[in-house]
């Protein structure tokens, strides 16, 4: 005889019917032990000493119950489900299981059926674990970047962004900036000051924000941002990180940021951007000197600039090409700009020029390195439409920029009603119905008939 499985409760009953049988208890007694009435005890005491403990087991184990869905109707909603649903999730696969095809299938059993054929994962299997890893070895080889948005300045201003550059290998903060929102000239600003003071270091680690990547490339485009397009020419890798786990150093430096630099701000009665900028070299030098820890190797990565001056101004600006039309224009930033005829540009009809736009505004048009004379046809900024708004980050400061282009907005027309034009005025009387036409009717012939009695 083979193994019997039995659980916990038929082990005990089999353990009072064998004290029953002996004699060592008596029925009415296993019949309180085992909560059953002395019949059920006599038909189990009954099933024991004929069949032994095996017979005490419940009969209808290891059998198929009687409700049980049939193997075709599974194999459908699951052939159904990787044809049209394969991506989906129990719950909205049953429901488009009954409202499509008529299956009717309850949301937990369709789970297990998912699961047991690896069309679905459990929450606890699907868990991803973000192991830690070993600092960069030398100082400059690694700095992370991001951008913080807080209320930096609590109530006393408006929200603001703190640009953070920091070193891997050392926890070093390198570089802190305030700025309005996140933009790629404030990363310039910031990449400049940082280039000027510590030099070039190997690579700069950052998270997938549209200034470092473009997050749809097609064929039309080169797949490269404005400030990679820069670091490529300065010779600096950059790496998108796929999750703010992947750059934990900076992440955890913005959260301390946010509780001391905040109340040291607080302390100092600071309000404002620029009153902030000029605190932080302070600040810096007090966090590093409590937070830096030392490198694994000495060795300092940061290689020197080696860039003019006037060279540097060109490589910190937005360049992109414009398609020059018949009549010498072309159109950028809702811009639209005239060329000089000269003959320079009597032949680039039809060609692509560069375009070079600065941090101060200023826009030159560029054709194989040569400024050309241009003028801009309509210098009017156009108002902020919705397309403007493209990403969450710099949400704050568009919206702003809306709200002070709504203030000076000039107040609409008054609309007058076309009473008002031929000059009615209301009485504030009401006509009850005494000057209808149907009273002047029966007034009239109430008096003829007064007249003729």
């Amino acid at each position: 005889m083979g193994w019997v499985l039995m659980s916990e409760r038929e082990l005990h009953r089999v353990e009072v019917l064998a004290q029953i049988d002996d004699g060592r208890i008596d029925v009415q007694s296993g019949a309180h032990l085992l909560g059953l009435t002395r019949r059920q005890i006599f038909r189990l005491l009954k099933r024991y000493r004929a069949d032994g403990a095996a017979a005490i087991r419940h009969r209808a184990r290891g059998r198929a119950p009687n409700n049980r869905i049939s193997v075709a109707k599974r194999d459908y909603a699951l052939s159904l489900i990787r044809e049209s649903y394969a991506d989906f999730g129990p719950t909205l696969a049953a429901e488009r299981l009954r409202d499509d095809h008529g299956l009717t299938v309850s949301r937990e059993t369709l789970r297990k059926w998912m699961v047991e054929d690896g069309l679905w994962l459990s929450r606890k299997q699907r868990r991803s674990f973000h192991q830690p890893r070993l600092r960069r070895e030398c100082f400059g080889e690694l700095i992370q970047i991001d951008g913080s948005e807080h209320r930096w300045f609590e109530e006393r201003g408006d929200p603001c962004t703190l640009l953070v550059f920091i070193d891997d290998a050392t926890s070093t903060l390198m570089e802190l900036r305030f700025v309005t929102s996140e933009s790629t000239f404030s990363y310039f600003e910031a990449l400049e000051s940082y280039l000027v003071q510590h030099g070039r270091p190997v690579a700069f680690y950052s998270d997938k924000h549209s200034v470092f990547r473009v997050p749809k490339p097609s064929d039309h485009m080169t797949g490269m941002t404005q400030f990679g397009r820069t670091l490529a020419e300065l010779q600096i890798e950059i790496l998108c990180a796929n999750s703010s786990q992947a750059k934990g150093r900076v992440e955890r430096a913005n959260r301390t940021l946010q509780d001391r630099l905040v109340k040291e701000l607080r302390l100092a009665g600071i309000s404002d951007i620029a009153a902030a900028n000029a605190f932080l070299p302070g600040f810096v030098d007090r966090y590093n000197a409590k937070f830096a820890k030392p490198a694994a190797r000495p060795d300092n990565l940061h290689r020197p600039l080696n860039v003019a001056p006037d060279r540097l101004a060109e490589i910190f600006c937005l360049r992109d090409k414009r398609h020059v039309s018949k009549d010498l224009t072309l159109k950028y930033d809702h811009k639209r700009i005239r060329l000089e005829v000269n003959e320079l540009t009597r032949d680039l009809v039809g060609k692509y020029a560069d375009t070079y736009e600065f941090p101060d505004g200023h826009i030159q048009v560029r054709h194989k390195g040569i400024i050309l004379p241009c003028t801009i046809f309509d210098p009017h900024q156009q108002r902020v439409t919705h397309a403007a708004i493209t990403e969450n980050k710099h949400l704050g400061a568009v919206l702003a920029h809306i709200k002070k282009q709504q203030d000076q907005a000039v107040a609409a027309p008054e609309v007058r009603p076309e009473s008002a034009r031929t000059g009615y005025r209301k009485t504030g009387r009401r006509n009850d119905g005494w000057n209808s036409k149907l009273a002047r009717r029966a007034k009239a012939r109430a008096a003829g008939q007064a007249s003729e009695n």
